[in-house]
């Protein structure tokens, strides 16, 4: 298969946006759209849900209290406590007979969180999705491989909403089944994967195991999203599948995937912001901060109508700027979130993020393959990484594993601070995932 041909777009009309008035709007117009459907949502919200209601009265916060933008500082924050408190349906603010769609968080530990939809929210979210595509380089020529998961988790559902909006042939093809994933891809000619990153490097690294290489599919862009992924990662996975790999961003507790995207630029995803309010705030204090400060990010829905959330701490760490981007979208960008707030481990006394392990493993060659394992000894915690090499590291090392170990824990001490044990592992020795990939095993929390 010659690689130019899956690039032939004679004849196709490229769009640039799904909804080009709305992405482009001025930033004056946008924060005049906010506030209108802010101080209307808020009113909304406070008469329709006595759990808000209960919380803004704890407050001292009443409807008179609340006239421009700048009082959503006056609004409680809403957390996941708060949503579990309320399970199933305590924050619904339209009848059950008016819901359409139930979506659930893939959470592990206590209820799950669950979000309602009328067919309203459903339409707005899959809208939003269908720009993230557009923005991808996405058309209605386009084949949409959906290889998030299907059911309660918001991924598939989602990206495969706004496919059917865009108007591209969508393969829903769920995660998992590997090899038929790639035989579909070929098969069908597909152009666009949306799943997982995690999931992505693993399709990439099996492609290559079946002997194949990107000139042997079709794919041109991916839309990864739903967990952490670096910057490293992103290059192991355009080198893999020979494409380029877009983040996109959403929790279910506000819609989904398709809250914000990212462009060509790739730095950074937009906020939609016509449809959702962002601000960060120290993560200690609640103060909101000034755009271009790392902050935990907090998003409030301006148009949904079930399941509206008001100032929802996402626990996502972030930084907002507006700066110009040359796609010409002026929503305000938020850049790839450096991890959770509640994911950061306190190790030894110090702060250590996935992440930071992810970038570290990936400069010095090594595969997106581990595990973070940490565990208390009387009082002093223990720090482990596994590290799976790949067949050609394994082969390459040999016996001289002490050295390579020597070096690849010289530099986690450099980015960490701290020093782990690290443990390098035979390939195809950490389990590998086709959803939201298992990085960090604290058992800690087993002893507390």
């Amino acid at each position: 298969m010659e690689k130019d041909k899956k690039y032939n777009l004679e004849g196709v009309t490229l769009k640039k946006f799904f909804q080009e008035e709305l992405e482009t709007m001025e930033t004056a117009k946008i924060k005049a759209v906010q506030e209108e459907k802010f101080l209307k949502q808020f009113k909304f919200v406070y008469g329709n849900n006595a759990y808000y209601r209960k919380l803004c009265d704890k407050k001292g916060v009443g409807l008179d209290d609340v006239k421009c933008m700048a009082d959503i500082a006056k609004l409680p924050f809403l957390t996941k406590a708060d949503l579990r408190e309320a399970y199933p349906d305590g924050l619904l603010c339209k009848p059950l007979a008016d819901c359409v769609r139930i979506q659930s968080t893939s959470g592990t530990t206590g209820k799950r969180v669950v979000a309602y939809y009328t067919q309203h929210d459903v339409d707005l979210w899959e809208e939003c999705c269908a720009r993230a595509i557009v923005a991808a380089g996405g058309t209605k020529e386009d084949v949409v491989q959906v290889a998030y998961g299907y059911g309660l988790f918001t991924g598939g559902a989602g990206l495969h909403g706004g496919s059917h909006k865009l108007g591209s042939l969508t393969l829903p093809m769920s995660s998992g089944n590997t090899e038929r994933q790639i035989q579909f891809m070929q098969d069908l000619g597909s152009t666009i994967l949306c799943c997982t990153p995690s999931y992505a490097a693993y399709i990439g690294e099996k492609l290559h195991e079946m002997g194949f290489t990107p000139d042997d599919i079709k794919l041109k862009a991916g839309i990864f999203g739903a967990e952490p992924w670096t910057e490293e990662m992103r290059q192991n996975i355009q080198n893999s599948l020979g494409i380029k790999a877009y983040d996109i961003y959403g929790l279910t507790e506000i819609s989904g995937p398709g809250v914000a995207f990212e462009c060509e630029e790739q730095t950074g995803m937009h906020i939609n912001e016509d449809h959702f309010y962002a601000e960060t705030i120290d993560p200690e204090t609640g103060e909101v901060l000034p755009e271009g400060s790392e902050g935990e990010l907090v998003f409030t829905s301006l148009d949904k109508e079930a399941f509206p959330l008001l100032r929802y701490r996402t626990r996502d760490l972030t930084v907002l700027t507006r700066e110009k981007c040359s796609c010409g979208r002026t929503f305000v960008k938020m850049k790839k979130p450096k991890g959770r707030s509640d994911d950061m481990l306190i190790i030894r006394g110090v702060n250590v993020f996935p992440s930071q392990i992810e970038t570290v493993l990936l400069k010095q060659g090594y595969t997106p393959n581990y595990q973070i394992i940490v565990d208390r000894i009387g009082n002093e915690d223990t720090f482990d990484i596994n590290v799976e090499l790949s067949e050609e590291q394994f082969r390459k090392i040999g016996d001289d594993v002490d050295i390579a170990n020597k070096n690849l824990t010289a530099a986690f001490v450099q980015m960490l601070g701290i020093r782990p044990r690290v443990h390098l592992l035979a390939p195809k020795s950490v389990v590998r995932s086709e959803g939201k990939a298992v990085r960090v095993i604290d058992k800690r929390k087993l002893h507390d």
